[in-house]
């Protein structure tokens, strides 16, 4: 009998493991768009986040085991990915991928124009920064991550995120006011 139910436990837990991870694989697999993004915004090459972005998910999909919480699995992929960036990718660079939010006006070729006009300068405000301002503005500011999560994807203490979050964003206003965006000319960044 003591055989028999060391058996019966043992099935469960196989059971109760592959459909985890069935689980994980899909919710990882429905992660991609949103890592590509993230991705691209760091990198600013099409086929560089692409790479990435499937090591990323090779990566999570090869350590399952290793995910403690669940819940957490945005922030577990968006980390492994800064550290698949910090080591292997940093090296390219173009142009920073900041969409814009279309205003709901009236399109007019003026307004497009400006908006246009609006969005590449900046994007050069945004290209402006050092890699590790760039990079604490999008997980932050566009990705909407917390703090918390921005520290544990990034490695670093909390207080780190926010010093350098602080000095990124005012950065980011200096390289603004360079190229004359005003308060009164921004339109918000899509997340």
């Amino acid at each position: 009998m003591r055989v028999l139910h060391g058996m019966s436990e043992k099935k469960p837990n196989l059971l109760s493991r592959i459909s985890r991870n069935r689980r994980l694989r899909t919710e990882i697999c429905a992660q991609r768009d949103r890592l590509y993004r993230l991705a691209w915004s760091w990198c600013h090459n099409q086929h560089l986040a692409e790479d990435l972005v499937q090591e990323t998910q090779a990566r999570a999909l090869d350590k399952l085991d290793s995910l403690r919480e669940e819940a957490r699995l945005a922030v577990w992929l968006t980390r492994i990915m800064a550290n698949l960036y910090r080591d292997q990718f940093r090296k390219t660079r173009e142009e920073t991928g900041v969409e814009i939010e279309p205003v709901e006006e009236e399109e007019t070729p003026e307004r497009i124009t400006d908006r246009s006009q609006l969005v590449q300068r900046t994007r050069d405000a945004i290209d402006a920064l050092n890699e590790d301002q760039r990079q604490i503005i999008t997980l932050v500011d566009l990705s909407g991550f917390s703090y918390a999560d921005t520290a544990r994807i990034l490695d670093v203490p909390v207080g780190t995120v926010m010093s350098r979050l602080s000095r990124a964003r005012k950065k980011l206003r200096e390289q603004l006011e360079l190229r004359n965006v005003t308060e009164s000319k921004v339109v918000p960044l899509r997340k």
